[in-house]
């Protein structure tokens, strides 16, 4: 057997030599130990081509249109027109976002359309719905 002199986790191992059976093969074990890790089941988005998302896009539009670039004549003046459109962005994603729970059956493709077409289907029960 093969371990990384550095790896701690997986240098954790057991040889019983003692149980040793009639060719020069040992039992072996290894203890691996397992992290507990954050996995995310939710996140933030804007569904595509959703209300949300064209009134994102138009106030986007909006915030950059009044921006005041006349101005821009050193590197700060950018930096703070930056911030100003940086603010807006945040203050219309957290306007509009929607939460979306994760799980393993998630399609980043459903949309509402599709969500429409499902409760027709399951309305008529006809297969062409």
């Amino acid at each position: 057997m093969f371990l990384r002199q550095d790896s701690l986790e997986l240098n954790n191992h057991m040889i019983y030599s003692d149980w040793r059976l009639s060719l020069d093969h040992t039992f072996l074990t290894v203890n691996i130990i397992i992290i507990e890790e954050y996995v995310q089941t939710k996140r933030h988005t804007l569904v595509k081509n959703s209300e949300e998302e064209e009134k994102f896009i138009e106030e986007l539009i909006n915030a950059i249109a009044k921006l005041n670039t006349d101005n821009i004549s050193d590197k700060e003046m950018l930096e703070l027109i930056i911030q100003i459109l940086t603010t807006e962005i945040d203050r219309l994603w957290l306007k509009l976002f929607k939460v979306v729970n994760i799980t393993k059956h998630s399609k980043t493709w459903w949309n509402n359309d599709c969500h429409g077409d499902l409760e027709k289907y399951r309305v008529s029960k006809q297969l062409e719905d």
